[in-house]
């Protein structure tokens, strides 16, 4: 499917307006997402350990707040700026996040692309299961670019996310690995639910090539916490 083909704007928002319930609880609302509780932990423990200062988050695509939440056990009473396309989600997620922080909360609807997050803003940038909606390359970096001039020299960046492979037979594999997850996990119906609107509305990247995209904006430091299938948690300090 060609990038004019892919979902706009309009259309992810609308459909996520349409499922906070669902978000708003891990177990249902990343099931289709493999290791995601796993992966949750990891982040939160990875930013507390690389920025034990920090004192402001910005939760990038932050859904019902479920990342927000994780960090703040770790980093209590963060301040915590989020967002999201949808309003329903950003409101849940104010409520959530609000109820356990003494930091201020705010929250910013509209397209990553769009808005700003300031100059050296931030101690910790989170974006998970959000990035696989940019579609060129070229709004790729200069995505990290903005997280990279966001952050305050010792900050740090985590991404949560699908991944495509580089090798064509890998992806296949992959793949056809991640079709078998989805159809134990429910059914073949929802296998194919799952992979349609995956065609319709992503155009997620290879794990490789964002890496190197955070090198050619400035990052020196990068590491990989997990990938398994099509999904890898990685991060990035200033």
């Amino acid at each position: 499917m060609n990038e004019s083909e892919k979902s706009s704007v309009e259309e992810i928002r609308q459909r996520f307006d349409q499922d906070v319930e669902r978000f708003s609880n891990l177990e249902t609302g990343q099931s289709a997402t493999i290791d995601a509780p796993l992966v949750l932990d990891l982040i939160a423990n990875a930013a507390a350990a690389v920025t034990t200062n920090g004192k402001n988050l910005i939760d990038v695509g932050c859904g019902a707040g479920n990342f927000s939440l994780k960090l703040l056990q770790s980093l209590p009473n963060l301040n915590v700026r989020l967002i999201d396309l949808s309003r329903p989600m950003l409101d849940r997620a104010v409520k959530r996040v609000s109820e356990e922080t003494a930091g201020h909360v705010t929250a910013l609807q509209g397209d990553l692309r769009e808005v700003e997050l300031g100059q050296g803003s931030a101690d910790i940038i989170v974006a998970a299961a959000v990035l696989h909606h940019l579609r060129t390359e070229e709004e790729w970096r200069d995505v990290f670019q903005k997280f990279y001039e966001a952050l305050r020299p010792g900050g740090s960046m985590w991404i949560f996310d699908l991944v495509k492979s580089d090798i064509p037979q890998i992806q296949d594999f992959m793949e056809q690995r991640y079709g078998d997850y989805l159809v134990e996990l429910r059914d073949a119906s929802y296998r194919d639910q799952v992979f349609e609107y995956i065609e319709k509305e992503d155009t997620p990247q290879s794990l490789t090539f964002q890496l190197e995209c955070l090198r050619q904006v400035g990052f020196s430091t990068i590491d990989v916490l997990h990938k398994h299938v099509c999904f890898a948690a990685f991060g990035a300090v200033k």
